[in-house]
C-alpha cells in the first residue's frame, strides 16, 4: 500500500515560498491594520480620499495579475519577476512611517500594491512548476497557509507593538521593514527556478478579445454576479474605521483584522470541500447573505461588540465566496481560455472594487457611515437575487430538457 505523501515530500522551494509569504504578508497586514487609523487621525485625510486609494490601489492589483503570468510564461522564467514584485513591496515600507500626507501613502500603497499584482501569478505558476503532480494540492495548500499565519501574526503584532510604543503609529510602522527584508533576502537565497521553461515567442495578452463570443451565458452570469459582489464589498479599511469610530481604542484596532482573519480561515477549507459535493451556486447564496448580514449589522451597530460581530460575518462571507467564485469561473469558461477567462473576471472585478471603494467614501464622507454599509447591503441583495435567478432558471432548463 502506498503511503499518502507528506510534508517532508514539498520540495524546499515550496516551503520557501511559503516563508516568503508569510513574512511579506506580516509586514503588509501590520501596515494595512493601522493605515485606516494613521490617514484619518494622523494625517487628516477624508474618508472619500481613503475610499480613493484603497479602491484605486487594490484594482491596481488585481489588473496587473492579470498580466504578470502571462509576462512569465513569455520570458520562460519566474523568480526575476518574483524578486521585482517583493523587491517592490519591501521598498515601499519605510514609506509608510515616513509620510506626512496622503499622497504619500498614496505613493506607496500604490506601488506595494503594483508589487502584488507583479508576485502573484509567477508565484503561483513557481509552484506549479517544482510541485510533483502527486502532492501539488499539498504545496499550494501549505503556501496558502503560511500567507494566512502571515496574516494573522501582521495586526497581533500591531497590537503588541501598540501597546509597547504607546499608540505611536509611526513608530509602530517602521517594525513592517524588517519582515519585509526577511522575506526578500529568503527568496534570493532559498526559491530555486525550476528548469527554465521554453519561452513563448510571442507575447499573448490573457485577455484576447476575439474570444469573447466563445464564452457560454453561464460565464457571463458569473462575471456579471461577481462584479455586483464586489461593489458589495468595498475596501476592509472601512471595517477598522467604523470600529474606532464606535470606541475602539487605536490600539486594539487591528483586533479586527484578527478575527476576520481567523473566521476566513476556520471557515475557506470546509467550504471547499463541501463544495465538490454540492452546489457552488448554494455556498455563493450564503456567502452573499453573510454579506448582507454583515453591512446591516454594521450599518446599525451601536457598540465595539456589534462591530465585530459584523467583521465576524464579514470573515464568513469571504470564506464561502472567494475559491467558490474561482471555481465557477473554471467551470463555465472552455477549457482552452482559461486563463482569457479569469483575465476578463479579475479586470472587471478590479474596476468593481475601484467603484465600490470610492462610492463607500463619499458616502460616509456626506451620508454619515450608515450610508456606507447600507449601499454595500444593497449590492449584495442585487447580487444575491441575480444568482437566484440564474439558479431558478437553470433548474426550469434542465427540467424541460
Amino acid at each position: 500500500m502506498l503511503n499518502a505523501p507528506s510534508t517532508q515530500n514539498i520540495p524546499r522551494t515550496v516551503w520557501a515560498l511559503g516563508f516568503v509569504s508569510l513574512f511579506m504578508d506580516l509586514s503588509s497586514e501590520l501596515v494595512h491594520s493601522l493605515l485606516p487609523v494613521f490617514l484619518v487621525g494622523t494625517l487628516g485625510a477624508s474618508m472619500l480620499t481613503v475610499g480613493l486609494i484603497e479602491g484605486v490601489v487594490e484594482a491596481t492589483a488585481l489588473i496587473v495579475k492579470v498580466f504578470s503570468g502571462t509576462i512569465s510564461d513569455y520570458l520562460g522564467r519566474r523568480k526575476g519577476l518574483l524578486l521585482l514584485g517583493y523587491g517592490l513591496a519591501a521598498l515601499t515600507k519605510p514609506l509608510f512611517p515616513l509620510a506626512t500626507s496622503a499622497e504619500m501613502v498614496f505613493t506607496a500603497r500604490f506601488l506595494d500594491r503594483i508589487g502584488k499584482g507583479i508576485r502573484a501569478a509567477p508565484r503561483d505558476a513557481l509552484v506549479a512548476d517544482v510541485a510533483p503532480a502527486a502532492i501539488r494540492g499539498a504545496c499550494f495548500g501549505l503556501r496558502q497557509s503560511m500567507d494566512t499565519v502571515g496574516a494573522l501574526l501582521g495586526p497581533a503584532l500591531a497590537i503588541v507593538l501598540m501597546l509597547l510604543f504607546n499608540d505611536d503609529i509611526p513608530l509602530v510602522l517602521w517594525f513592517a521593514v524588517m519582515p519585509a527584508l526577511l522575506a526578500v533576502g529568503l527568496l534570493c537565497i532559498g526559491v530555486s527556478e525550476a528548469k527554465p521553461a521554453t519561452p513563448h515567442r510571442h507575447f499573448r495578452s490573457p485577455i484576447r478579445l476575439n474570444s469573447l463570443s466563445l464564452f457560454p451565458s453561464a460565464y457571463w452570469w458569473v462575471v456579471a454576479v461577481g462584479a455586483i459582489f464586489t461593489l458589495a464589498r468595498f475596501s476592509e479599511a472601512f471595517l477598522l474605521l467604523r470600529a474606532q469610530q464606535l470606541g475602539l481604542a487605536v490600539t486594539w484596532v487591528p483586533m479586527v483584522m484578527v478575527v476576520m482573519a481567523v473566521v476566513y480561515t476556520l471557515s475557506a477549507y470546509p467550504v471547499g470541500k463541501w463544495s465538490d459535493r454540492i452546489s457552488r451556486s448554494t455556498l455563493l447564496s450564503a456567502g452573499l447573505l453573510f454579506l448582507l448580514l454583515a453591512d446591516l449589522v454594521l450599518a446599525y451597530a451601536e457598540s465595539v461588540a456589534m462591530v465585530l460581530l459584523g467583521v465576524t460575518l464579514w470573515g464568513l462571507h469571504m470564506g464561502f465566496s472567494q475559491g467558490i467564485l474561482a471555481a465557477l469561473v473554471a467551470d463555465t469558461s472552455p477549457a482552452e481560455l482559461k486563463g482569457t477567462a479569469f483575465g476578463i473576471f479579475n479586470l472587471l472585478s478590479g474596476i468593481a472594487l475601484l467603484l465600490a471603494s470610492a462610492t463607500a467614501g463619499w458616502l460616509w464622507q456626506n451620508y454619515g457611515a450608515s450610508a456606507t454599509f447600507h449601499a454595500g447591503a444593497a449590492f449584495a441583495l442585487a447580487a444575491l437575487v441575480l444568482l437566484l435567478l440564474r439558479r431558478g432558471s437553470s433548474e426550469q432548463a434542465q427540467k424541460n430538457g
